[in-house]
């Protein structure tokens, strides 16, 4: 695998692109409301590939009245009756809203397939009716972004190890996390599964190199004020590092863009 890039921002430098980001995202988040329109972000990745922190530092100055933050708990006995996507559904943006979700229905294609809480079944099931369903989501009018945070097995192992020694990130330890290295080539092979089969021209996947978790964050806000056209936009907003986001195609599967 490529090597990562090396962290090259100063924290100040760090801190002043992130608030240039962040003032755009306010103007986007008002145009939303202005206008009506529904944004759905959905960030996926490894255990401890930073999906919290990016979200933190994307709602930091937003309005809370219209922006909500989705992360789902462990599905109810009378969920796991229901069709697949329903508990989702109910959470999806309304207008003038933008919705985070921290991780998604794409559980089945991961953890739940991993770990053998789904049936082959299901999960064939699931890569099947995912393009169907994300296509039905934006003929209703609902702007779809997709991003899978990767990071490789020696941060990650580091991560996690962190989270047991940091009083402060202890809320983030699950049992899940003992698993994740254990079961590393598994959720690659499921990663790769999932990124082929459900990256569509209605909801392409973008993919994040986040073993530096500045420059993810960066990259991300950035891609994400660049795909929605925005009154007062920012238009001479320096190009993104195409070393850390990528649109997902095959060739990220070969060139070091996600670990192995």
């Amino acid at each position: 695998m490529a090597k990562h890039p090396k962290p090259a921002k100063r924290p100040e430098t760090y801190s002043l692109k992130l608030h240039e980001l962040q003032v755009e995202l306010v103007k986007l988040q008002r145009h939303v409301i202005s206008r009506g329109e529904k944004v759905l972000i959905i960030l996926e990745g490894r255990d401890g590939a930073g999906k919290d922190g990016t979200i933190k530092r994307i709602i930091e100055h937003l309005s809370p009245r219209d922006i909500r933050v989705v992360a789902l708990p462990k599905p109810s006995d009378r969920e796991e009756t229901q069709w697949y996507f329903q508990r989702y559904v109910a959470h999806l943006p309304a207008a003038g809203e933008i919705v985070i979700f921290n991780r998604s229905w794409y559980n089945r294609a991961g953890v739940e397939h991993v770990m053998g809480f789904c049936s082959q079944t299901q999960y064939d099931e699931f890569l099947r009716n995912v393009p169907v369903f994300e296509h039905m989501l934006a003929e209703a009018g609902i702007k779809l972004l997709k991003y899978y945070l990767d990071i490789d097995r020696k941060e990650q192992k580091h991560r996690l190890e962190d989270r047991h020694e940091d009083p402060l990130k202890q809320w983030k330890i699950s049992p899940i996390d003992e698993k994740a290295l254990k079961h590393w080539d598994d959720y690659t092979k499921a990663r790769d599964t999932m990124l082929r089969l459900t990256d569509s021209a209605d909801a392409p996947w973008m993919v994040v190199r986040a073993n530096d978790k500045k420059a993810a964050r960066l990259a991300i806000i950035h891609d994400l004020i660049s795909r929605i056209d925005y009154k007062d936009g920012k238009a001479d907003l320096p190009p993104h590092d195409g070393r850390i986001i990528a649109r997902f195609d095959e060739t990220c599967l070969t060139n070091g863009m996600l670990a192995k």
